[in-house]
């Protein structure tokens, strides 16, 4: 049996439809239960699809990216990085703002190669370090996520998520993308 031609690369406008299509059954499951069921519903290809078209034509300053892992041709997941917004990070921090594998192309190893990639371009464009945001539901991914090399930092957020300001609660993960002095 040989390998699937598994690829990570980055996003084009083209590629919109199918990031879109993934992450609103990737966010359907994740907040499942988390937000009002309006909410839930809102959560739309569609309207995925066009934000990303929008900001795929349209990027925003600094070190924006969206990657997106394929099986062969199809695009099967994405990754969304970009300088960290949080107030107490530093100008070397990039963070993954959005991380997501179609259901059906779990555990093939996707998820892997996204992180990887994304930590990739952090580095490449000087950041020093790494995070991200977990809901605290969400075990399954941070297992993902620690078994990746990223750890819990100690912060939390609690995120609205709704319109009458329910909110979620979101635990930060980090990781130094340089070797640190005395990390011999």
């Amino acid at each position: 049996m040989t390998a699937a031609d598994a690829s990570v690369r980055t996003a084009t406008v083209n590629d919109a439809p199918a990031v879109g299509q993934t992450q609103a059954l990737v966010w359907q499951e994740a907040y499942d239960g988390i937000v009002p069921p309006r909410v839930h519903a809102a959560f739309d290809p569609q309207a995925f699809a066009t934000g990303w078209r929008d900001s795929l034509r349209t990027p925003p300053e600094g070190v924006h990216r969206l990657l997106v892992a394929c099986a062969g041709e199809q695009v099967v997941g994405f990754v969304a990085i970009g300088p960290s917004q949080d107030p107490d990070a530093g100008q070397t921090t990039g963070e993954i703002t959005a991380l997501g594998v179609h259901p059906m192309h779990r555990r093939q190893g996707h998820g892997s190669r996204l992180v990887n990639a994304a930590v990739d371009v952090l580095r490449e464009a000087g950041a020093q370090h790494v995070a991200t945001w977990c809901l605290v539901e969400h075990e399954g991914l941070r297992s993902f996520l620690t078994a990746s090399g990223l750890t819990p930092d100690g912060a939390f957020r609690d995120r609205v998520v709704s319109p009458d300001d329910d909110t979620a609660r979101e635990v930060r993960l980090v990781a130094a993308l340089v070797e640190e002095p005395g990390d011999d």
